[in-house]
């Protein structure tokens, strides 16, 4: 049946190809999508997928269902489809969407043979605040086994690490007045500010070294000559083990209150954008997908790297089996979030690779559909990973 499968990607490659390119020429940024998430869904209905947009809130979130109706596991496959300002599918976005859909339609061929049911779900907003968040929180993961996508780069790499990350804001209020005139009047909020890197910038010292601490300062006043009443920052947090992030994540909230302390400002902390969980590749599963994209003709699979981003597949990966591996794009160095990455995508470069990709990932689907012992091996890894008894 793998053959089968084969056959069926020559069959809708150029549909794929068509769809990944016309998401290219009209890039939508986050949970604005509503033109890709359109073009994927009418692919999936045209294949007999029943699909419900608007999911976990998010109006250009979809889950879309292929069931055979025989007993077995669910495969889902994860669509993205946010672009960046500036740059559009600098990040590639528009093959892995598609990506996505494509294997849910190719591996929608045999499951009626094998049992089983394809899912997949549609993501937006990965760039900014990722629908995969609420879903792992909402549940959406609750009756499915395993969850896979593949991301474009310069080269095809494992699935490996990426960084948890906050992404916090801390707003301080001051007391304007006069800088000149009566500044023992005022409160500067600004100063707070100034005192909240300088202690983040100490504490870079006394965190392990996987840690990245980054951050702005979105406002800092309106005039030299007033005493700022208002000042902002925004940092991003990062650790490898959300267990330590919260930790890090607390001194960090503590320095702020101390700069309050210093400068006598009142300080509001929220989170800007939502939270993303550290991934955990499940080394079996890579090692299935590997396999499997080298068989369609992909040369070389590097090892994979120290993850130093953040991605909302985390927190996918902390509730099912998952892994986030990359297809290359045959250009070692490409630099993603580019406009060069973007016109990447949409050569026969590109074209071939999200072939590959969703082919791979459907190969890989099936495997799990039909081969109990692997699949029974993923299942004991990611219980172990968690720290669950499993018996032998």
């Amino acid at each position: 049946m793998k053959d089968e499968i084969r056959q069926h990607i020559s069959q809708i490659e150029q549909q794929l190809w068509n769809i990944s390119d016309d998401l290219y020429a009209h890039p939508e940024l986050g949970d604005q999508e509503f033109r890709s998430m359109e073009k994927l869904v009418d692919l999936l209905k045209a294949h007999s997928f029943d699909v419900e947009e608007g999911i976990v809130g998010r109006p250009t979130a979809f889950k879309a269902v292929y069931d055979s109706g025989k007993e077995g596991p669910t495969i889902a496959y994860l669509s993205e489809y946010d672009a960046l300002p500036g740059v559009g599918h600098g990040c590639g976005h528009n093959l892995i969407g598609t990506m996505g859909a494509g294997a849910g339609v190719l591996l929608s061929k045999v499951v009626s043979e094998t049992g089983g049911k394809v899912v997949v779900l549609g993501t937006p907003a990965e760039e900014t605040n990722g629908a995969k968040v609420p879903m792992a929180e909402q549940g959406i993961f609750d009756d499915i086994d395993v969850a896979m996508m593949v991301h474009p780069s310069g080269e095809s790499v494992e699935s490996g690490e990426a960084l948890a990350m906050d992404a916090i804001q801390f707003t301080f209020t001051g007391k304007p007045s006069h800088a000149a005139a009566a500044p023992e009047e005022g409160i500067n909020a600004l100063d707070a500010v100034i005192q909240l890197f300088n202690g983040v910038n100490a504490l870079r010292q006394h965190v392990k070294s996987d840690v990245r601490i980054h951050g702005i300062i979105s406002e800092g006043g309106v005039a030299a000559n007033v005493v700022p009443e208002r000042a902002v920052a925004q940092f991003y947090v990062r650790a490898k083990d959300r267990n330590y992030l919260d930790e890090v994540v607390a001194k960090v909230k503590n320095i702020a209150e101390g700069a309050c302390l210093i400068t006598g400002a009142t300080l509001e902390i929220e989170n800007y954008e939502l939270s993303y969980d550290n991934m955990i590749t499940n080394q079996t599963l890579s090692k299935l997908f590997t396999n499997n994209l080298l068989s369609t003709g992909v040369k070389q699979v590097h090892k994979a790297k120290s993850g130093s981003g953040s991605i909302d597949m985390g927190n996918v990966s902390q509730v099912v089996p998952a892994i986030h591996p990359y297809i290359g794009l045959d250009s070692p160095g490409l630099v993603a979030h580019t406009k060069e990455f973007a016109d990447r995508t949409v050569t026969d470069v590109g074209h071939h690779s999200l072939s590959q990709g969703a082919l791979a990932l459907a190969l890989t689907g099936y495997d799990l559909l039909t081969d109990k012992v692997v699949f029974a091996e993923m299942v004991r890894e990611f219980r172990e990973r968690k720290g669950e008894v499993v018996e032998a």
